[in-house]
């Protein structure tokens, strides 16, 4: 039943992410924010479906156990584009609320991000051990964080100030990612039912990638 419900789960996740992204980016009519938008959807499914796709198909045949290396490559590989999709949701932001300036600001997210693909690349984290090293679990999670609070502060504030009614929530999708996200992280090798809570932060991504397809439609919408 569970490689039955998780594998349909995948299914609609990944096209539902995927389609959405490539209709905004050839709905975007020159707008670069959406544009930019559906670039960001576009990487997440596909970066996700290096994880998803080999589980999938271990759940659906012989094990997990039995497709440890793709599935540790897969999360590698997921790892580095829920990096880049951050660093796109930061351009994101400087497009939606015409930033200019801001060099420090962005030289630190750029940063966080860079920090956190080295330390993902690192030979340190035994990806292709079932039992790599949680310590390097939080390691490279530690830029990450700090580079998701980031972009949390700046949604908020400038959703609040600019009385962003079509992104006024963006910055509680990010908070509800890391929220399910952070116990995964640090206890799901001993407690295997935390990693549950994927589910719950996938659906708070998916959130994120309906709230910039709906002001892409209405926005864009308008210019006509």
């Amino acid at each position: 039943m569970q490689a039955i419900m998780e594998t349909l789960f995948d299914i609609v996740y990944l096209s539902l992410v995927i389609t959405i992204g490539i209709l905004m980016i050839r709905g975007s009519r020159g707008n670069d924010q959406f544009r930019l938008f559906g670039w960001m959807a576009v990487i997440l499914g596909s970066g996700d479906a290096f994880h998803l796709v080999p589980r999938a198909v271990a759940l659906c045949t012989t094990g997990l156990e039995n497709y440890t290396a793709a599935l540790v490559v897969g999360k590698c590989v997921t790892s580095i584009t829920m990096t880049i999709f951050y660093v796109l949701l930061y351009c994101v932001w400087r497009k939606r609320y015409q930033v200019t300036g801001h060099g420090g600001l962005t030289a630190a997210v750029y940063i966080l991000a860079g920090l956190r693909i080295v330390l993902c690349l690192l030979p340190q984290n035994q990806w292709l051990r079932a039992d790599a090293p949680l310590s390097w679990g939080i390691y490279r999670n530690i830029p990450f964080t700090l580079l998701g609070l980031v972009i949390i502060v700046l949604f908020y504030q400038a959703a609040k100030k600019h009385q962003d009614h079509a992104f006024r929530w963006m910055w509680l999708t990010i908070v509800l990612s890391f929220a399910f996200y952070i116990p995964v992280v640090l206890w799901s090798d001993t407690m295997p039912i935390i990693g549950m809570l994927m589910i719950p932060k996938t659906c708070a991504y998916v959130w994120a990638v309906l709230m910039g397809y709906f002001a892409m439609k209405q926005e864009c919408g308008q210019e006509k």
